[in-house]
């Protein structure tokens, strides 16, 4: 089993330090060694601004890899046009178990971030930052770090800065759940479309994007875009950050040049020699079977030319060891427990699709397999943010990319494999996400399958083919308990309960096994 990774793994570095210039110095570059090490930052205005960024093709390195110049412009326009002050947010949530580069820029190095931060707000004129964490290690780093410059939340101040503090949560990162926080509302997404450049925290237009992409900007500015472009490849130029964990004997933070072939970076975490698979980008990143991750190379169009993504900048591989298939059941179960509940591709297609996923692995057949990628298809492009985007296309790509694993599984007696449990996953549950302590429970003696309890609470009971739930009882987590509770007081015949559960209050454990018993069922049919 793979332990979680600690905040500040190993930083390495292949070729010259740009991001992590310093590291081998001190653990944390305070603001007078930050100064020694890079020099001081000269102000930029607006245009030139965006056109260095455009010059060097800075993208958003928190996964989607928006080009920075069009966001900053679009921010400036907003703001001209409605004759308000725009705002600068960093978002340094990074939630993925897998991730750790945004934290270890944070924790080592978070006067490179606020120097990209602080440049952007003085060209664009903005009054207030705002940076998003989620750890009390990158907290304390970064309220040290505004200390050190006397930057705070001052009323009358030039520029208003603070650190806002959110649960570890995957929908926390997401943009508008940042704003809606920053804003004094719940750190979940608010459920309807809005550009941030247009309408951000207060309603003010709002420069936001990743802690690596602001320190990216920093260093830029400082060296200038030809000698920050004969780093990497001509057309992504520089470095990247990524974090690499999994089948990994030493899991670090490496700052690699783009062009570098993947398979040397994988070598420098003691990966397995021809890995069974490389998981590219993070949790709702794309799979590389060993083949394809042995010739691909770090860059954002080099990963997706052979399937991969760039993404957040987690790379994983799996050894031969592990049943592939099942290491993705454990992700998609907690990708499903990381919903918001709040919107149905969430709260009703996440925790669908891992049942999928495990119903082929179970002996489902055929039919598993279809109804899989059924709901897969079902959830995308419908949600309140890119969670569902996001973890129906690992879906996918672990369809995709273990074609040999899937067929034994589906037509056969399995892969033979257990499962390891190497990719780290976190062990607490999210509040919102966690068991409630009760359970909802159906009488079969009163139960006569009218099925109104499916229509109202769709993520605990399912309808067999029969027509009657297909569970006698089912742990309700804290965000189902009001629609649990209405269930109840609307079932026509009185049988469904909820009850006190008398097991501790834990969090599941996430399987590390494949189930016994191969009873060849399809996606919900028959009794659990």
């Amino acid at each position: 089993m793979n332990a979680s990774l600690p905040d500040v793994p190993e930083v390495r570095v292949v070729g010259l330090p740009l991001l992590t210039s310093g590291f081998d110095l001190v653990e944390r570059l305070d603001l007078a060694m930050h100064l020694k090490v890079h020099g001081p930052l000269e102000p930029m205005a607006g245009e030139p601004l965006a056109r260095l960024a455009e010059q060097i093709a800075l993208r958003g390195r928190g996964g989607a890899g928006f080009p920075f110049d069009r966001k900053l412009r679009a921010v400036a326009d907003a703001a001209i046009r409605r004759g308000v002050r725009p705002v600068v947010v960093v978002n340094g949530s990074e939630d993925e178990p897998a991730c750790r580069k945004d934290t270890v820029l944070i924790n080592r190095a978070p006067h490179l971030i606020l120097d990209g931060a602080l440049l952007a707000a003085e060209a664009l004129g903005a009054r207030t930052l705002v940076i998003g964490v989620t750890r009390d290690s990158t907290e304390a780093s970064m309220r040290t770090a505004l200390a050190e410059r006397g930057l705070g939340d001052r009323r009358g101040s030039a520029l208003r800065a603070r650190v806002q503090r959110n649960p570890v949560r995957m929908v926390t990162g997401e943009s508008s759940a940042l704003v809606r926080s920053a804003d004094g509302g719940p750190p979940l997404p608010p459920g309807r479309k809005a550009r941030t450049s247009e309408y951000g925290v207060g309603g003010a237009p709002t420069l936001l994007s990743n802690a690596e992409t602001f320190a990216q900007l920093a260093v830029a500015a400082r060296i200038g875009a030809d000698r920050y472009c004969r780093t990497g490849l001509r057309e992504e130029p520089g470095t990247v950050l990524l974090t690499l964990a999994g089948a990994v004997t030493r899991p670090m933070v490496v700052e690699v040049p783009t062009g570098v072939p993947l398979r040397y970076v994988l070598q420098l975490a003691g990966a397995p020699a021809l890995p069974q698979g490389v998981l590219t980008g993070g949790y709702h990143g794309k799979w590389l079977d060993g083949v394809t991750a042995n010739e691909a190379v770090i860059s954002r169009a080099g990963l997706e030319a052979c399937g991969g993504a760039l993404g957040a900048g987690a790379v994983l591989p799996i050894g031969e060891g592990t049943c592939p298939l099942g290491e993705s059941l454990r992700v998609a179960h907690w990708l499903a427990s990381e919903s918001a509940g709040q919107c149905g591709p969430c709260y009703l297609g996440l925790p669908a699709a891992a049942r999928g996923l495990a119903d082929v692995l179970q002996g489902g057949g055929p039919t598993a397999l279809e109804a899989l990628r059924e709901v897969t298809r079902t959830v995308k492009r419908r949600g309140a943010c890119k969670h569902p985007d996001g973890s129906a296309a690992f879906l996918e790509s672990t369809i995709a990319a273990f074609t040999d694993d899937l067929a034994a599984h589906v037509l056969g007696d399995g892969c033979g494999r257990p499962v390891a449990g190497v990719l780290p996953l976190q062990a607490e549950a999210p509040p919102a996400q966690a068991p409630s302590g009760r359970r909802l429970a159906v009488d079969w003696t009163l139960c006569q399958g009218h099925g109104l309890c499916a229509d109202i609470v769709p993520e605990l009971i399912q309808l067999g083919p029969d027509g009657f739930p297909s569970v006698a009882e089912a742990a309700v987590p804290r965000y189902s308990e009001a629609r649990a509770s209405r269930a109840v007081r609307r079932c026509p015949a009185l049988a469904l309960r909820i009850e006190e559960d008398p097991t501790p209050v834990t969090r599941p454990a996430l399987p590390t096994a494949l189930p016994p018993g191969r009873g060849r069922r399809a996606l919900g049919s028959g009794r659990q």
